[in-house]
């Protein structure tokens, strides 16, 4: 596996994501484990147009914020959400011990990722070596999760 920390003063909170995929070298679709600590998000509220995401819970108490729904995921959950379904999704872990989760996704060629909240769209081309930010107009933007 291969670890990645997420900064402490993302928007998110601080993370850690233990890549399961990039090991083997796999292209289509993306898996790894990401423990969140208490107070903190997987994410900002987002969807994809052309990725499929599940979510299995392995440990602690999670809530998935699903739209303007809320409901808490306990180990042996899962949740599922569909590509180009126009609905935000992000975890958060409002407990006080970690939560660990199995996250998969789907990689396809080009992807729209969409953060309704912050009027952000994130333009994914994978044969490009970085994505492109716009707002929901097509003017250049900021990533949301720069502080």
């Amino acid at each position: 596996m291969i670890k990645e920390e997420g900064p402490r003063d993302s928007p998110c909170g601080p993370n850690q994501t233990f890549w399961i995929s990039e090991v083997g070298g796999l292209t289509q679709f993306g898996a790894f484990v990401e423990v969140l600590p208490p107070g903190s998000r997987s994410s900002i509220k987002h969807w994809h147009s052309s990725e499929d995401e599940m979510v299995f819970v392995l440990e602690g108490l999670v809530t998935l914020i699903e739209g303007d729904r809320e409901l808490v995921l306990r180990p042996g959950d899962a949740a599922t959400f569909k590509a180009g379904d126009a609905v935000g999704h992000c975890l958060e872990n409002r407990g006080e011990t970690a939560t660990k989760c199995l996250v998969v996704g789907t990689r396809a060629s080009i992807d729209r990722i969409t953060y309704p909240d912050h009027d952000r769209v994130c333009h994914r081309d994978r044969s490009l070596p970085d994505d492109i930010w716009t707002d929901s107009r097509g003017n250049p933007a900021a990533s949301p999760y720069q502080v």
